[in-house]
């Protein structure tokens, strides 16, 4: 088998020659997952033993930046997926009926959506009005969910809901559905700005007579804590940074281009490409460093779910989607009209368009009020390394 750089490589290829497509006509990216299947990417962080390569989250990150630098909503799709395998790694290695799902994945290289927004709720993961009923071994589930992304192209849903009808929006479980057992009725349009591929319709989920034991066994509390609200906004911000690598590179090219065509000469633009690559530099940095805390973590649930981790988390996800929309911005104005235009090797629209997305997945604001409740009882360490 080939290095994993070069199976995303391959992949990214392919999700590169479709992504204006993608784009334009705000579908799916088929061709780019049937590559990541092609090259067996979606089963990557299931252990070995279930069939899978055992990968971290380091690995899949640099995959998400890869793909990033392709075509956005190919990219989100594969974080998307990887966030909730995550949680299905992290917290299913117990119950017998997810070990088998996880066999399946690897096996099949099964896409996995998740459905954890709800109207009346919005994007407030941590609550739920819909719950499950049950009835012997089996229940049931409706939810209307205002976002379901790639729902209707995916091969299975994560869901939350309430744990029965009387428990607190907050007493929440995580519960797994096979595309064959759910219905989804399209209930809203996903027509956008950018990330058009990602096809993040509204659903009415329907699920009847559906196994219990497809219900994780640990409360949803602890798998948002403990492995979903690290993933999502490490691999989130991977894909960011791929996006912005791409303008970065634009902006270098076009640059590179100008002193080629003044030989002696220092283009004007040259000074706003370095304190463009410098930014680029720091987002770097800053992704990389919180892999590593992350890393340094792995399998530490007290030290994952504590305040100062969280405040980390929450600081990496607003810094690098601001900082991702400043870098693209930024190279659009070093390229100038060749950036704005569709039709220049330099373009910069269909970048610029899925970045604005960043800041308003779990919107900063939220994150930041979030943030602000979390340091009324945060202790600093004082240390440079530490939290």
């Amino acid at each position: 088998m080939s290095t994993l750089a070069a199976r995303a490589e391959r992949a990214a290829a392919v999700a590169a020659r479709h992504a204006d497509a993608v784009d334009r006509e705000g579908r799916f990216p088929v061709e780019a997952v049937a590559a990541m299947k092609a090259e067996r990417l979606l089963g990557l962080q299931i252990p070995g033993q279930l069939g899978g390569e055992g990968a971290g989250l380091v690995q899949i990150a640099e995959l998400c930046s890869t793909l990033g630098q392709a075509c956005s909503a190919a990219a989100m799709t594969f974080a998307m997926h990887h966030i909730k395998v995550s949680s299905l790694v992290t917290h299913g290695l117990d119950s017998p009926w997810h070990g088998r799902l996880m066999e399946r994945i690897a096996r099949e290289q099964l896409l996995v959506a998740s459905s954890t927004t709800e109207a009346g709720i919005g994007g407030d993961l941590r609550n739920s009005l819909c719950a499950v009923e049950t009835n012997g071994e089996v229940f049931a589930l409706g939810k209307d969910a205002s976002v379901i992304s790639y729902g209707a192209h995916a091969d299975l849903i994560l869901a939350t809901a309430r744990r029965h009808p009387d428990a607190a929006t907050s007493d929440q479980v995580l519960v797994a559905l096979m595309a064959d057992q759910v219905s989804l009725v399209r209930t809203g349009d996903w027509d956008t700005l950018g990330m058009r591929g990602t096809c993040s319709e509204g659903f009415r989920l329907e699920a009847r007579n559906v196994p219990v034991e497809q219900i994780l066994p640990k409360p949803f509390a602890e798998i948002a804590a403990q492995s979903m609200l690290a993933s999502s906004h490490l691999l989130w911000s991977s894909v960011w940074y791929g996006i912005a690598t791409y303008a970065v590179d634009r902006a270098r090219a076009f640059v590179q281009a100008e002193a080629r065509r003044r030989p002696g000469q220092v283009p004007p633009t040259a000074t706003r490409l370095a304190e463009v690559s410098n930014a680029h530099q720091a987002m770097r940095g800053t992704i990389a460093s919180a892999l590593r805390r992350f890393e340094d973590a792995h399998g530490d649930a007290d030290t994952i779910g504590s305040v100062g981790f969280c405040v980390m988390l929450n600081n990496l996800k607003v810094t690098v989607s601001d900082m991702a929309v400043d870098i693209v911005r930024r190279a659009l104005a070093i390229v100038g009209l060749a950036g704005y235009r569709n039709d220049t090797p330099f373009s910069l629209g269909r970048p610029l368009r899925d970045v604005l997305s960043a800041p308003l997945m779990i919107g900063n604001d939220r994150i930041l009020a979030n943030t602000a409740k979390l340091l009324l009882v945060q202790k600093g360490s004082g240390q440079l390394m530490s939290a």
